[in-house]
């Protein structure tokens, strides 16, 4: 009789525990920025997650690149900054989520940079590494790039 209690208490907990599913993954989030190999300063690399009603600023400032997803160290900007650039992704082109390849162009191959861009909607993640060079990309994706740049620009100290 014991055992059974036992077995049931376990399995109460593992059934209790397997309904507390991490949302962090399923919350929808654009991640944006640009990058400069041949540059100095802070400046060189800044990349941002513009979630639901807030802007994040990442700290690592790591170079991007395509062996996986940024991994970023985040703090919160303040909402002004967030207001400048809420609507990023209304420029966003869903024709960007049929591309299978994460390099787009050939990004910093020329010292004019490259923009690292990371999409995650219900739940699925995507990354690219754009190309700055228009002319290495593709027409549909001008806007956006220039709207990204628009954007790092306004809220870039």
């Amino acid at each position: 009789m014991k055992t059974i209690k036992i077995i049931s208490v376990v399995f109460i907990i593992i059934l209790l525990n397997s309904c507390n599913k991490d949302n962090s993954a399923r919350e929808d989030y654009l991640i944006f920025g640009h990058f400069y190999g041949e540059c100095y300063g802070e400046q060189c690399i800044e990349i941002f997650k513009l979630e639901d009603n807030r802007l994040l600023e990442d700290s690592k400032d790591k170079y991007p690149n395509n062996s996986g997803f940024y991994k970023g160290d985040y703090h919160e900007l303040s909402n002004k900054k967030f207001e400048l650039v809420k609507d990023l992704i209304n420029y966003f082109p869903d024709s960007l989520l049929k591309v299978n390849e994460t390099y787009i162009g050939q990004p910093d191959a020329g010292d004019w940079g490259g923009l690292y861009i990371e999409y995650n909607r219900n739940g699925v993640r995507h990354y690219w590494l754009l190309d700055q060079l228009e002319s290495n990309v593709p027409d549909n994706l001008h806007e956006f790039i220039d709207e990204v740049n628009a954007k790092i620009k306004l809220i870039s100290d």
